[in-house]
């Protein structure tokens, strides 16, 4: 079904073990949302034998996150950036600022009202693109833009496998109800329980 709308942008820090597996971090409102881009790059080979193709392997390889949002404040640019808030609360940006990575989610309005949420496991962001421009005859708002590398997360699931998306339709049958309403509460993990048990 086709979206109508975009809203609830939040963002979870991750905390790493030394092996690098990632535990969340409560997550906290990233600003609010104008538009949310996904591109996924894939890797794929195909191996041919006696003249023919015999099989084909296709996998995620990172993806682009784009997001449009109203404002990116020093607090969030801080934790999302790397950047530092000086003694007066003014914001630096520096050359070697690198900021960690962090799970984002959101969730997109479909056209007969319920929505579909997704939380972005890794998602490392360079500096946001900044427009500006002078005010003329009619008012044009101008918003920040960030990009984001989405990577899989390192923790392996019970299948052990690294998933990098979750993604739930509200009111979808199978879908918990408690599942889509506390969406932003925490990160979800996947539940694989019974094909573990059954494995």
């Amino acid at each position: 079904m086709a979206t109508i709308g975009l809203s609830d942008m939040f963002y979870a820090p991750i905390t790493e073990s030394a092996e690098g597996i990632e535990t969340y971090g409560t997550p906290a409102r990233l600003a609010k949302a104008i538009q949310a881009d996904l591109s996924i790059e894939i890797a794929e080979a195909m191996l041919y034998a006696d003249d023919s193709a015999q099989e084909s392997v296709r996998e995620f390889q990172s993806g682009t996150l784009t997001l449009g949002v109203d404002d990116i404040t020093p607090e969030v640019a801080s934790v999302l950036l790397g950047a530092g808030i000086d003694e007066n609360g003014v914001l630096i940006s520096a050359s070697e600022d690198v900021g960690p990575p962090v799970a984002v989610g959101f969730r997109a309005r479909r056209a007969n009202g319920t929505h579909k949420f997704f939380w972005l496991y890794r998602v490392l962001f360079g500096t946001p693109s900044t427009s500006l421009q002078t005010k003329g005859e009619s008012v044009s708002f101008q918003t920040p833009q960030i990009e984001g590398t989405i990577m899989r997360r390192n923790k392996p699931d019970s299948r052990n496998r690294h998933p990098w998306k979750a993604e739930a339709v509200e009111g979808h049958p199978g879908v918990p109800t408690a599942i889509t309403s506390s969406w932003f509460t925490s990160v979800y993990d996947p539940d694989f329980e019974d094909d573990a048990d059954n494995g």
